[in-house]
């Protein structure tokens, strides 16, 4: 198993909803931020339909505030948020072109992207908003690198990431958190409202396990703590 590749200085995460990136990959981006790195966040949605019984209008600021609070346990202060509408985000030109201009803006060299591919697992279907964010997401990043595709686009210089790591799929490399456990759970912590309204078990219970999760040992990976992407290329 495969180091993912840590030569570089800036990073874009892209997801659909707040607490994505906790879930999965908040322990990854805290041990770079401790590098040095500068990593910037751009959520597609504010997550407005992610609490029952809390109306969106009350639910979109308050998980925006949980995000924001998130990421800066982890070492990130830029976070953006497109407003796409949480639960009916579609994969179309749209999408792409707003993700690649954001990543002609921030000029990543490292994309980090939430699992997109139909489940989870065996049994467990993915939802469509993952789907449809990171599917465009990795289009988007060939066309920021194209001058062509979208000429609106223009007054942004073309960009060529050098790598995209989708988190919760395949897993071809991995990344040690041993250290980062502590600063996971917190920045998860920070969506504490959200982690209430999704059933009895105590929030700081639900965090532990969230985390244990997303950084159980993986076979091959010289690590006690790590966390698995599949890895591709950059492609202009």
């Amino acid at each position: 198993m495969d180091q993912v590749p840590e030569d570089w200085q800036t990073g874009l995460v892209i997801v659909a909803h707040p607490g994505d990136i906790e879930y999965e990959a908040s322990a990854a981006v805290h041990r770079w931020t401790m590098q040095g790195k500068r990593i910037r966040y751009v959520l597609a949605s504010r997550g407005e339909a992610g609490i029952a019984g809390l109306p969106p209008g009350q639910t979109g600021p308050l998980r925006e505030r949980e995000q924001i609070a998130a990421a800066k346990v982890v070492g990130v202060q830029d976070v953006e948020f497109l407003s796409y509408p949480d639960g009916r985000i579609e994969d179309g030109l749209a999408l792409r072109r707003d993700l690649a201009r954001a990543i002609r803006r921030h000029r990543p060299e490292m994309v980090v992207l939430f699992n997109f591919h139909d489940t989870w697992a065996p049994g467990r279907a993915n939802s469509a908003d993952h789907r449809a964010v990171g599917r465009a997401a990795l289009d988007a990043i060939a066309d920021a690198a194209n001058e062509w595709i979208f000429p609106e686009l223009s007054g942004l210089p073309i960009w060529t990431a050098r790598w995209a790591a989708v988190t919760g799929s395949v897993v071809t490399h991995a990344v040690d958190v041993t250290d980062s456990i502590k600063a996971a759970t917190e920045s998860i912590l920070a969506h504490g409202r959200y982690l209430a309204a999704l059933g009895p078990v105590p929030v700081p219970e639900q965090a532990r396990a969230i985390v244990e999760e997303a950084t159980a040992p993986i076979d091959g990976f010289p690590a006690e703590r790590a966390i698995g992407f599949e890895l591709f290329y950059g492609r202009g």
